[in-house]
């Protein structure tokens, strides 16, 4: 019942945002396809002028994982998360989702393929997936797009928000999905 209530709304949420944003844009009196176009246009500039900081992202996150570091982690950690309902499977996903997308998704990936989606610890992975930001990333991209260097503030309050993300995707997943099985 909770569950179907959740896919319900989460189904109508989609649409009123597809629908409603554009809309809210015309009542405004908005030229909302030449807003679209000229933001495109930006968001490609950005990318450009932040390439740099995204090999430097990727590089680190390739070198943490090859190296062996985060299978370590996850098998010093296992035990003790386990028991609040954290696999250890997913710990490795904890490590590189404030890193990096890309290589998170590939974190996701294997998780599902090694557990199954329809798996607690593969159901738990994509909610964490999706409940979190790449917050080292957003920092990179942004601060190096308008050329911050001053984000002292910024980082402490973006991983307290991405541990809540982890810490409710837990919470949520044990309510609605039920423990590990």
């Amino acid at each position: 019942m909770f569950q179907q209530a959740i896919q319900t709304a989460a189904h109508w949420a989609i649409a009123l945002f597809a629908v409603g944003i554009p809309l809210y844009g015309v009542v405004k009196k908005v030229k909302v396809y030449e807003a679209f176009v000229e933001g495109a246009k930006e968001g490609f500039n950005v990318a450009v002028r932040i390439i740099p900081y995204l090999v430097a992202i990727l590089a680190v996150v390739g070198a943490f994982r090859a190296s062996g570091a985060m299978d370590l982690v996850s098998a010093w950690l296992g035990p003790w998360t386990e028991r609040v309902g954290l696999p250890a499977a997913n710990i490795p996903l904890i490590i590189v989702k404030p890193l990096s997308g890309g290589a998170a998704r590939g974190v996701l990936a294997d998780i599902l393929r090694t557990f199954g989606p329809d798996s607690y610890t593969g159901r738990l992975a994509s909610v964490m997936a999706g409940c979190t930001e790449t917050t080292f990333y957003v920092l990179a991209v942004y601060c190096g797009a308008i050329g911050a260097s001053k984000f002292r503030h910024a980082l402490p309050a973006a991983l307290i928000a991405d541990a809540a993300g982890f810490t409710a995707a837990v919470v949520f997943s044990l309510l609605v999905f039920g423990g590990s099985r």
